[in-house]
C-alpha cells in the first residue's frame, strides 16, 4: 500500500511541477495560459510540493498570497489524513 500512495505522490507532484513551470513558460510568451484554478486543483490533489518547489524554482505566482495559503493548507490536510490512516491501519 505505501508503494501505491508514494507512486500517487510522486506523479501528482511531476505534473503539479510541470503545469506551474509550463503556466509560466506561457506567461512570458503572452500564450494560452493555464487556469489558476487548475493549478490548485493539483495542488489541493496533493502536489503542493511540486507546486511549492515550481514556485520557488520558477519564480511564479510567489506574490499571490492564495496559492501560498493553499500550498499549507493541502499540506497540512494531507499530513492530517495521512497520520489519521496510519493510525488507522496500525490498530
Amino acid at each position: 500500500m505505501l508503494y501505491w500512495i508514494l507512486s500517487y505522490f510522486l506523479l501528482v507532484n511531476l505534473i503539479s511541477f510541470s503545469l506551474v513551470a509550463l503556466d509560466k513558460k506561457r506567461a512570458r510568451a503572452n500564450q494560452w495560459r493555464i487556469s489558476e484554478n487548475a493549478l490548485l486543483t493539483w495542488c489541493l490533489a496533493g502536489g503542493f510540493i511540486g507546486t511549492y518547489l515550481a514556485m520557488k524554482y520558477v519564480r511564479h505566482k510567489t506574490k499571490h498570497g492564495y496559492f501560498m495559503a493553499a500550498v499549507v493548507i493541502s499540506a497540512l490536510g494531507w499530513g492530517l489524513l495521512l497520520e489519521r490512516l496510519w493510525h488507522l491501519a496500525g490498530e
